[in-house]
């Protein structure tokens, strides 16, 4: 089974495999009506999926059971801050939650290759966003990490008062975890 293909077994379907893969282009469609079932996401535009699924493959994952996409990470690893991976949005559909599907997701993103030399996991959330907050505290306590965060893209200053604060959420990995992916 190539490295980036995960099957987890679930009890929640027919076949009761969920796999975790990386994104195609062909997925840009898919992952756009994802993110529409999941709100309180930002659905941007489907170009933007397609693009993201094609140029940062590397550093997304797509979850999928029976040819149906029930989960997505997107993220990069800024070239500014090469050991930071920036997740820009997480979206479990309502037919995969409380699988910890989320986790799985962050933690295969970061037993890829291209995030073998990743110490820092950041993302931006709002103060609402509950499940948000509670996967990332979740993520970082699992894996051991320190988990802050502070206001970063601002209502007024940066998003016109038209979208809530977004608070930048830094997670510290522990560099055991640098070993065991290396």
């Amino acid at each position: 089974m190539p490295k980036d293909f995960l099957t987890v077994h679930t009890s929640q379907s027919t076949s009761g495999l969920l796999h975790l893969r990386k994104p195609s282009k062909e997925d840009g469609a898919d992952i756009w009506h994802l993110v529409g079932a999941c709100p309180p996401l930002d659905q941007n535009s489907m170009y933007m999926n397609v693009v993201q699924c094609d140029h940062f493959a590397e550093t997304c994952v797509l979850a999928e059971r029976d040819g149906r996409v029930l989960g997505w990470i997107s993220g990069h690893i800024p070239p500014e801050t090469p050991d930071t991976l920036f997740v820009w949005q997480v979206a479990v559909h309502g037919d995969a939650r409380g699988l910890g599907l989320g986790k799985r997701m962050l933690k295969a993103l970061l037993n890829r290759p291209a995030c073998a030399r990743v110490t820092t996991m950041e993302t931006t959330i709002t103060r609402g966003n509950e499940a948000s907050w509670g996967l990332f505290r979740s993520f970082a306590r699992d894996m051991g990490g320190s988990l802050e965060d502070a206001p970063h893209y601002e209502r007024d200053a940066h998003l016109g008062g038209k979208h809530a604060t977004e608070h930048l959420v830094t997670i510290s990995l522990p560099r055991k975890r640098l070993r065991a992916v290396a």
